[in-house]
């Protein structure tokens, strides 16, 4: 005797081998015993064989028409064996029994399980929805296999185009056009971007770089709504007595701050450290704000940026030379001799912008020898911009003291210039490119960064003092691995020596800055009460959200402008032929170029020591990728090799030089893997 038996949706057949009235033991045809419950038992049979049963009854199964089995099945419930002697004969065998039985299970948009073997015929407005279905899906696999074939043979089928930046990095799995990019990749054994870009669905390596974040982060475009306009400042301001003057360079359109001097030679000197106030104007969940707090900040890259607020804005709260311009002040008394602070004080007022000082054309002139008297200084704000170069120095030393170490900063700056028509339309990437570099440091840098760091710090304590939660960064220490996180209690910030740090001074392209500057234009206009009328309180669940989202928006800004710098880097070693690269090692077989802004991975380098100059030959490049091929040419000067390339986050910024990451799972049996691609 042998038992036919369900398991776990899959049916088997073997020998009857003993039975008690719950269950039976059945050995398979491999030799293998099961113990089966007596209700999983669809049909017990004599003969054939079991194997002979099952082959048989599977091909029988295939021919059983389900839409004619359907028309004469009963309308109550039947067994499999009832349909079989219906549908092929009365004296219908075990053959002919287990074929019903596979064609019904496998068939429940025609017939309901309902257990031990029996069934249900469904309704038919079930039935006819069931089988629209299935024809959508065929229809749509043939669409599928279509467009994969296509792919394959290098055309890209323009539903798969229109689609490319979400299937390579928010796919919907289920899509067709992700589904016929993985059967392409499959079947062609490319790697996904290799295949695209040579079906021609790539065809612009900066397109590519520049579309993916706007698709990531602008999903709805980087145009501001219409109608956006500049409210004025209604409130009548007093005029500053300063004549105060910018640092930026002559790119620069949002200028935030500017520097005052008076009292010079009187013993108390008198800095005034002048920001931008369209905190005065915009009001919190006011268009402007609501545009401004889902940009979150301004994004730079060589010869174009996505401002965070409209120009024309931005130009109504600017410090303009020749304006008084409203601005949130702060005034720093200091003992002229000792350069010590004797008090600080805050207010809102017009401020008198005489100059807008630009240092890519003054860095030749304003020299540190100038600054401190060794050299004639034939400049505008001579003696102002001296007496802020000795502060500089100044306050930088204190905050190396508490810092425990000085500040390194031995890497130049660089500089992009982009050779085109300021016609006011988007790079190309075509572009002929300029790299230049300036002195990380330079005397000018100096004198602004550290006005910035006071004010920051100085309004920091301030919000404290009154009450009124602001924006902080800290960090804990600067042992590694420490980072620099956001909240909104003041905590010192040991990378910089301050005891808080609140960004404050950059409010017409930053929107932390715009928040915290709110903040404390209500401390400037209440004093004491001003927790009360601040427009965020303690614990505010806005000021958390504003954290979370500037966070992340920040970090894929900074991310694609050294993605985007990285590729015109490449685009400038390919405009000006260059075969060759000097670069000093860092870790892990990766060396920093000597002359540009370029890490990348030159094998034969992992046990040389840090610092190790090598002279590196090029051998490709792929600008969609961004990775940089080269070979070990020579090495320079190993043995004098030192530590001294250890700079302040020498490690921090090493650009992604690896192949891209996308969100597409060639395996279907991992769920969420990610695969690679490869270079062309």
């Amino acid at each position: 005797m042998y038992a036919l038996f369900e398991e776990s949706g899959k049916f088997h057949a073997g020998r009857l081998m003993s039975e008690t009235d719950s269950s039976v033991q059945v050995e398979l045809e491999s030799g293998k015993r099961v113990k089966v419950k007596v209700a999983q038992v669809m049909l017990r049979f004599e003969q054939p064989a079991p194997t002979e049963l099952m082959a048989r009854a599977q091909s029988l199964a295939g021919e059983i028409d389900l839409a004619l089995a359907w028309e004469f099945a009963p309308e109550s419930e039947f067994g499999f064996a009832d349909l079989a002697r219906d549908y092929f004969d009365a004296q219908a065998g075990p053959e002919k029994q287990a074929a019903a039985l596979l064609r019904l299970f496998d068939a429940p948009h025609y017939f309901r399980r309902l257990g031990k073997g029996l069934f249900r015929k469904a309704p038919e407005e079930i039935v006819k929805a069931a089988l629209l279905g299935i024809e959508r899906k065929k229809a749509l696999a043939a669409q599928i296999e279509t467009w994969a074939g296509e792919l394959v043979v290098g055309q890209c089928p323009a539903p798969v185009r229109e689609q490319l930046y979400r299937i390579l990095f928010k796919p919907d799995k289920n899509a067709p056009e992700y589904k016929a990019v993985v059967e392409a990749a499959k079947r062609s054994q490319r790697a996904p971007l290799d295949l695209l870009k040579v079906a021609g669905a790539i065809d612009s390596a900066y397109q590519f770089h520049w579309r993916r974040f706007l698709f990531e982060q602008f999903p709805k475009g980087h145009a501001f709504p219409p109608g956006l306009a500049a409210p004025e400042v209604r409130e009548a301001l007093p005029l500053a007595p300063v004549q105060a003057f910018s640092i930026d360079d002559s790119a620069t359109t949002e200028i935030d701050d500017a520097l005052s001097v008076t009292g010079l030679g009187q013993g108390t000197v008198i800095l005034g450290i002048h920001i931008a106030a369209p905190g005065l104007a915009i009001a919190p969940d006011s268009p402007l704000d609501q545009v401004a707090r889902e940009r979150l900040s301004t994004v730079y890259m060589p010869g174009w940026k996505i401002t965070m607020l409209p120009d024309a804005v931005v130009q109504a709260y600017t410090l303009l030379e020749g304006s008084d311009c409203p601005g949130l002040s702060l005034y720093v008394t200091l003992d002229e001799a000792t350069l010590e602070v004797r008090g600080t004080e805050t207010r809102i007022e017009r401020v008198p912008i005489a100059a807008n000082l630009r240092h890519d054309q003054l860095d030749e002139v304003i020299t540190e020898a100038s600054l401190t008297g060794e050299a004639v200084a034939e400049y505008p704000f001579a003696a102002e911009l001296a007496f802020c170069f000795r502060l500089a120095r100044a306050l930088k030393a204190r905050r190396e003291v508490v810092r425990g170490k000085p500040e390194l900063f031995n890497r130049p700056d660089y500089n992009f210039r982009l050779e085109r028509n300021d016609d006011g339309t988007e790079p190309d990437g075509h572009e002929a490119v300029q790299i230049t570099t300036r002195r990380r440091g330079a005397p000018l840098d100096l004198i602004v960064s550290e006005a910035m760091i006071l004010a920051n710090s100085t309004w920091g304590g301030w919000l404290a003092e009154h009450g009124v939660p602001g924006i902080y960064r800290s960090q804990a220490s600067m042992a590694p691995g420490v980072k620099v996180r956001m909240g909104t209690k003041p905590a010192p910030h040991a990378g910089m020596g301050v005891a808080q740090y609140a960004w404050s001074t950059s409010p017409l392209r930053r929107y932390v800055d715009l928040v915290n500057q709110w903040q404390i234009i209500a401390c400037a206009r209440h004093g004491r009460t001003a927790a009360l009328a601040a427009p965020f309180r303690p614990k505010d669940a806005a000021l958390f959200s504003v954290i979370s989202a500037f966070d992340a928006a920040y970090g894929a800004y900074n991310g694609f402008q050294q993605a985007i710098e990285r590729y015109w880097t490449l685009r400038w070693l390919q405009q000006q032929a260059v075969a060759e690269l000097e670069a000093a090692v860092m870790k892990d077989g990766l060396v920093r170029a000597e002359t540009l802004p370029l890490v990348f991975r030159l094998p034969g380098t992992e046990s040389l020591p840090r610092g190790s100059r090598v002279r590196a030959r090029i051998t490709g490049m792929d600008l969609l990728t961004l990775d940089l091929h080269a070979v070990l040419a020579a090495r320079l000067d190993v043995a004098a090799a030192v530590a001294g390339a250890e700079e302040e986050g020498a490690d921090d910024e090493v650009e992604a030089s690896g192949p891209l990451t996308l969100a597409i799972d060639l395996d279907e049996g991992a769920a969420g893997a990610e695969a690679a691609a490869s270079p062309a």
